[in-house]
């Protein structure tokens, strides 16, 4: 009887081998509130897949409801990583998240499964799959000078003079990002060279990862919709209680954590600095103004298969079948026929949405 069961198992993995190459990886992208969480759950469960958040401040513990984070019977359903791993003091950079994503995506393909990446942080997708170039030690004394004038002067004055000495790097960081705003300053400061100079002249460290990349859009309009009905579900699941609970425990808004949009400006109202509805539509701009950051950052990245988010099932059986042709998964044809001309489409935002547009900063 054991030796067939270890045929049985011999056979199964062989199959599965065949089925899904190992170092194989499926990475969803696009920006905030187009679906991927949804598109990822519907794909995991498959092509017998698990999920590698790469979304930057769903690793915090606490910050569940205006993170988006999968819901607990989500999380039950299909096994997901690098969700409440930190606290909300931690930093939590781009190299540190490549090497767990790397180590989590190793024990994955150890159980024969698909490693799923999930997530709009385009730098920390960069840095998994292409690996990071090394930058060299910043002096301790100018990181200590930095945060007294943090203190002294306030983000918006850092912020300035990070747009002097490095642009790129600060045109792609979300306001409040303080974390990474200072990483950058310090960077510059300490080496005479911006951060974003030393990504693209060294050799990047470690090796690449293969992975099959799609895309997730909307039509700008629809985009911001979808965008402002997700802040008003937020508030009304709870997300003020949410903050109010962090405060409470003693987290300042000026932790990392508390970089996620929406958490600032939450906070200002229950300090009593602005109304609730001027922190709800204060955090509805907010957003907007990061998914354009990130359709800008996307539509550079190479090798993205787009589909249309604007009907999320007919989304996920083309992208059933484009994988199936990639040899990723078994699959019956079906959705091209089902929805034959619908998606993909050519882009972050397809034609008609003005790919290429320069009005996206």
């Amino acid at each position: 009887m054991e030796t067939v069961l270890t045929a049985d198992r011999a056979f199964l993995e062989n199959l599965h081998g065949r089925l899904f190459p190992m170092s194989q990886i499926l990475a969803i992208v696009g920006p905030t509130a187009v679906g991927k969480t949804e598109i990822g759950l519907r794909l995991a469960e498959w092509l017998d897949g698990e999920i590698v958040s790469a979304d930057a401040l769903q690793a915090y513990r606490g910050l569940d409801i205006g993170t988006a984070k999968p819901s607990p019977e989500e999380r039950a359903k299909i096994r997901h990583h690098l969700i409440d791993i930190l606290d909300p003091a931690e930093d939590f950079s781009a190299g540190e998240f490549a090497r767990r994503a790397r180590g989590v995506i190793g024990e994955v393909e150890g159980r024969h499964r698909l490693p799923i990446v999930v997530g709009g942080s385009g730098f920390y997708l960069r840095a998994l799959l292409e690996g990071l170039n090394e930058v060299p030690t910043v002096r301790p004394a100018v990181r200590k000078d930095l945060r007294r004038r943090l203190e002294q002067e306030g983000l918006d004055a850092l912020r300035e003079e990070l747009l002097v000495l490095d642009p790129s790097t600060a045109g792609r960081l979300a306001p409040g990002d303080t974390q990474r705003l200072l990483r950058a300053l310090e960077v510059a400061i300490s080496t005479g060279r911006a951060l974003s100079a030393w990504h693209c002249d060294a050799p990047a460290a470690g090796p690449r990862l293969d992975a099959i990349r799609v895309g997730l859009t909307l039509e700008r309009g629809l985009l911001y919709d979808s965008i402002a009905h997700r802040v008003h579900r937020m508030i009304e699941a709870g997300w003020v209680g949410e903050v109010e609970q962090l405060l409470s425990r003693g987290v300042s808004p000026r932790e990392p954590a508390f970089q996620a949009i929406g958490y600032r400006e939450l906070a200002a109202h229950l300090a009593g600095d602005v109304s609730l509805e001027e922190a709800i539509e204060e955090t509805i701009r907010a957003t907007r103004r990061f998914a354009k950051r990130q359709l800008t950052w996307f539509r550079k990245e190479r090798d993205i298969n787009w589909y249309s988010a604007e009907d999320l099932e007919a989304a996920s059986q083309a992208i059933m079948s484009f994988l199936t042709r990639k040899g990723l998964g078994v699959g019956d044809g079906q959705a091209d026929n089902q929805h034959p001309g619908r998606v993909p489409v050519s882009g972050p935002e397809g034609e008609q949405a003005g790919v290429g547009s320069t009005d996206d900063r």
